[in-house]
C-alpha cells in the first residue's frame, strides 16, 4: 500500500479534485462522456431558433404598430359612418311607420302594442342589466316604439283629414 501512495497517479488524482466541489466533479465527469460535437450542434440549433424567434417578434411588433395606426385613423371614420347610419335610420323610419300605419292600421297598432309589452317585460326582467346599458342605448331603443295612445291619435287625425 505504501507503493500506491507514492505513485504519481494517486497523488495527481487527489490533488486534481481537492479544489472542486462534488457537483463540479460530477459535471466534469459528464463532460468527458458527452460528445462535444453534439453539444455544438445543440448550441447552433438553439441560436437558429433564437434568431427565428427574434425575427417573428419583430414582425409581430411591426404588425401591432401598423394595426394601431390604422385603428387610430379609421376610428373617427367609423364613428362618422355610424352616425350617418343612425340618422338615415331615423329619417327612413318615420315614413315607413306612417305608411304602414295608414295602409294596415289594425296590424300596425297590434304590432306596436306587442312590441311595447315585450319591452316592458324585458325592463321588468332585466332590472339588474339596466345599469349596464347606456342612456343613449335605451333612448334609441325606446324611440323606435310608439305608445299605443300616440298611434291611435295619429290614426284618428289621418282619418279625420281624409
Amino acid at each position: 500500500m505504501e507503493e500506491t501512495k507514492g505513485t504519481p497517479e494517486s497523488d495527481f488524482s487527489i490533488e486534481c479534485f481537492q479544489n472542486y466541489t462534488a457537483p463540479e466533479v460530477f459535471i466534469q465527469g459528464l463532460a468527458g462522456i458527452v460528445d462535444q460535437q453534439d453539444v455544438e450542434a445543440m448550441i447552433r440549433a438553439q441560436k437558429q431558433m433564437l434568431q427565428r424567434f427574434e425575427k417573428t417578434n419583430e414582425m409581430l411588433t411591426n404588425c401591432n404598430a401598423l394595426s394601431a395606426s390604422r385603428l387610430k385613423t379609421m376610428g373617427p371614420e367609423f364613428k362618422k359612418h355610424i352616425q350617418l347610419l343612425l340618422e338615415t335610420k331615423k329619417r327612413l323610419g318615420l315614413p315607413i311607420k306612417s305608411k304602414l300605419s295608414s295602409q294596415y292600421p289594425e296590424a300596425y297598432t297590434e304590432a306596436v302594442r306587442s312590441s311595447f309589452a315585450e319591452e316592458c317585460e324585458e325592463d321588468e326582467a332585466g332590472t339588474s342589466n339596466s345599469h349596464q346599458k347606456t342612456v343613449n342605448d335605451e333612448g334609441n331603443r325606446r324611440s323606435l316604439h310608439i305608445n299605443s295612445d300616440k298611434v291611435e291619435n295619429l290614426e284618428s287625425n289621418r282619418r279625420a283629414s281624409k
